[in-house]
């Protein structure tokens, strides 16, 4: 096994994982303000990832400090956007808007690093763009803010992945973890107690959301993601990622009794050969 495979088979480990948090996140955003959430949920993974790493965790330089703390930035502004936008908009929307990074991804990856995605990343992305089109406009749908929030953190994450790609070459992935750690968890709770009213009325079932996404979507997802996206190309982990959407609408079924029409699974299908046109590209 190749290690471009092997780090492709990891990240969608992390989005299979990914798929089920904007359902958990949604139902969670009932008994907890959304800024805060994140502060709460990234602090616990800081806590529980030094307690993991310890003896690696003090080793951090200051250039990974800072790399990490760049992505951290990024890191944090999608996941406001996106947990706030959560609050006007339904989990399988969010998701498949989320999913529009595909797009953006190797735009930006030619932006910054002035590489061009090869053919068959090209046709995977307009298989998915389609596919996205139809998901994210289903009959009687109309685009309102927490769509619009969305988008940006598309657009944020597409941004985070290309930077992830350039900063983690070179880095201790644990170096570069904890730093976005830090930086989410400050973040979060200084945006929390400046720009909204603080809320937190847990219950049982949404501590044990809360554990899940902190353990398995955050810490466990991110070490992920930045230890092995750089043995593969930002494009193609988009275009990974992307089955996201699909995950999550089966996920927003279950839990929240979202339901989506033939457009929808026409969508769902065209994301999945897109990936599959993408992944079976030469390399």
């Amino acid at each position: 096994m190749t290690s471009r495979t092997r780090a492709e088979l990891f990240l969608l480990s992390v989005t299979l994982i990914w798929g089920s948090t904007f359902a958990l996140s949604k139902y969670l955003l009932d008994t907890i303000s959304p800024l805060f959430y994140i502060a709460v949920r990234f602090s616990l993974a800081l806590v529980i990832f030094t307690v993991l790493a310890y003896s690696r965790v003090i080793k951090t330089t200051k250039d990974a400090f800072l790399k990490g703390g760049i992505l951290g930035v990024l890191l944090f502004s999608g996941f406001a956007s996106q947990t706030i936008g959560l609050q006007y908009t339904g989990a399988t929307k969010s998701a498949f808007i989320t999913g529009m990074m595909v797009v953006f991804t190797p735009i930006c990856q030619i932006i910054i690093q002035r590489k061009a995605p090869k053919v068959g990343n090209i046709i995977g992305i307009l298989l998915v763009t389609i596919g996205l089109y139809l998901l994210t406009s289903p009959a009687g749908s109309e685009f309102n803010l927490g769509d619009g929030l969305n988008l940006f953190c598309a657009v944020t994450f597409a941004l985070y992945i290309v930077y992830l790609d350039v900063f983690s070459k070179g880095q201790d992935p644990v170096h570069l973890t904890i730093a976005q750690f830090v930086v989410c968890a400050v973040l979060g709770f200084a945006a929390a107690f400046l720009f909204e009213p603080v809320r937190f009325h847990p219950t049982t079932a949404a501590y044990g959301a809360l554990l899940y996404l902190t353990i398995f979507a955050t810490v466990i997802a991110l070490f992920i993601q930045t230890r092995f996206q750089k043995d593969t190309t930002p494009t193609r982990s988009a275009v990974i990622f992307s089955i996201e959407p699909v995950l999550a609408a089966g996920f927003a079924y279950v839990v929240l009794g979202e339901v989506l029409g033939v457009p929808g699974m026409v969508g769902g299908g065209l994301i999945l050969g897109g990936v599959l046109v993408s992944e079976l590209s030469p390399a």
